[in-house]
């Protein structure tokens, strides 16, 4: 097939530039590092995107810790492509905005997805006129410009095909920190359609697992590949673009001490949220702020429900902050059941009433086991002068969506939650499922095991 024809880079790409790491004028996101490997600048990849070389597109490594190749979806050739396929999984996806996904009539590929990091498959495609089987590199890079083009159609389109076509969160990595809005927004900085082709890289020491790490770098370096980071392309954005706007700013007595309430507005959705600061978090350079960043949950916060653990999160968090005397409590709207929605966690919690956990009840109902990010809130902690913080939470995989905005996680607390019958097993999945560390749910068990001489068997009711 055409994809083995190639045996570099170079063949009929743009002439590539010379990756010394000299960093120059470029932007301040220039000097890089990941660990020891250092990294390109932001305006090299640009310049590499408009000119339809590939880039190398790192995340961060507790998310999923892969190298992406991702080229303007304008600029795709049949060679670049088949060089993208020869050095990768050869899945080919391209990242799009929602417009011109609508512009397309792509649907999700599945009425329930399950991915775990929510990636909004459509479905996929084929270039209707133009090609052959549509599984060659000219097919596959035909096809992903005609999916670029604001003046393609539905009619333009077979299904299925062999091209994946992905819909990027609306404010890029700026919402969502993932390789598809990457994508998308480095083929905007470069002027080009929002869209891009990527592909993640297969490793060439172990071809069973990804490359990462030094051997991306060392990939990237003998082809004269620029690479980044997506931390980069968020502090790039953040420097040149606006996602929250602060609107309004009180003070908030409470029953835990009296706060400053500071009312936010996400300029691309529209949401609003809330910083409850306790002292002035840029104090001491910023460094070591107490955070807990909490997901809005009427239920939980509001009503007292049982059913989960988020009112005694809350209120404890709330507690902690003010006696600490420096701190911020972020309530984010817009998370409410794992950014479900209201009503569709209540029906989950009808579908908990017949068995189901709280992570297979959002699957049962289509929706991801847990939908939210946290580009906001970086945003926020960001403008209140947060540079590092100690995080309260239970969830240790919160930190990947808190990083970048040039944030730094310098520590984790626990919190302390209470047991109910009504709540133990969404617990336990909390704990088995989605790996949160709940110490006093561990204390209950420890102290409910056969032969244990302790309380009664049962939760407090």
């Amino acid at each position: 097939m055409e994809q083995h024809a190639v045996t570099t880079p170079h063949n009929d790409l743009a002439e590539p530039h010379s990756h010394s790491h000299d960093q120059g004028s470029d932007s301040q996101n220039s000097h890089t590092y990941r660990g020891n490997i250092q990294l390109n600048t932001i305006d090299e990849a640009i310049r590499d995107i408009a000119a339809g070389k590939p880039v190398i597109v790192v995340d961060d490594e507790d998310r999923e810790n892969e190298g992406d190749m991702i080229i303007a979806a304008d600029r795709i050739t049949a060679t670049s492509l088949a060089f993208m396929v020869r050095y990768s999984s050869g899945y080919v996806c391209v990242g799009m905005t929602d417009e011109d996904a609508d512009r397309c009539d792509l649907p999700p590929m599945v009425t329930r997805n399950q991915d775990k990091k929510s990636t909004a498959y459509t479905v996929t495609v084929d270039a209707a006129e133009g090609g052959t089987t549509g599984i060659s590199a000219t097919d596959r890079a035909h096809t992903i410009r005609l999916l670029a083009s604001p003046d393609s159609g539905p009619a333009d389109f077979t299904r299925p095909g062999h091209v994946v076509p992905l819909r990027a969160r609306p404010g890029g990595v700026l919402v969502r920190a993932g390789h598809t809005e990457a994508a998308v927004d480095l083929a905007r900085l470069a002027h080009l359609n929002p869209a891009g082709a990527l592909c993640e890289v297969v490793s060439e020491e172990d071809p069973t697992t990804m490359a990462r790490g030094p051997e991306l770098r060392r990939f990237a370096d003998e082809h004269s590949l620029t690479m980044i980071s997506i931390d980069q392309l968020i502090a790039y954005r953040r420097n040149t673009e606006q996602l929250v706007e602060r609107v309004v700013e009180t003070t908030l007595p409470t029953s835990y001490g009296r706060f400053t309430a500071i009312g936010y507005r996400n300029v691309i959705d529209g949401l609003e949220h809330v910083a409850l600061v306790v002292g002035d978090p840029s104090d001491n350079g910023g460094e070591d702020v107490l955070v807990r960043v909490h997901s809005e949950c009427l239920t939980g916060d509001v009503f007292g429900s049982r059913r989960c653990d988020c009112g005694d999160q809350l209120h404890q968090a709330m507690e902690e902050v003010y006696k600490e005397g420096r701190g911020v409590v972020l309530y984010m709207r817009g998370h409410e059941g794992r950014g479900i929605g209201l009503l569709n966690k209540l029906q989950a919690y009808k579908l908990q009433d017949d068995g189901y956990d709280t992570v297979d009840a959002n699957i049962e109902l289509g929706k991801p086991a847990d939908a939210r990010e946290y580009g906001t809130g970086s945003a926020i902690l960001s403008d209140l002068g947060v540079k590092s913080m100690i995080l309260l939470s239970n969830n240790p995989t919160k930190r990947a969506g808190l990083k970048g905005h040039d944030l730094r996680i310098s520590g984790r607390r626990s919190i302390e939650v209470n047991v109910y019958p009504e709540n133990l097993n969404y617990l336990r999945t909390k704990r088995d499922k989605m790996g949160h560390d709940l110490p006093s749910l561990n204390a209950w068990e420890a102290a409910h095991t056969p032969g244990h001489a302790g309380p009664s068997d049962n939760p407090p009711e």
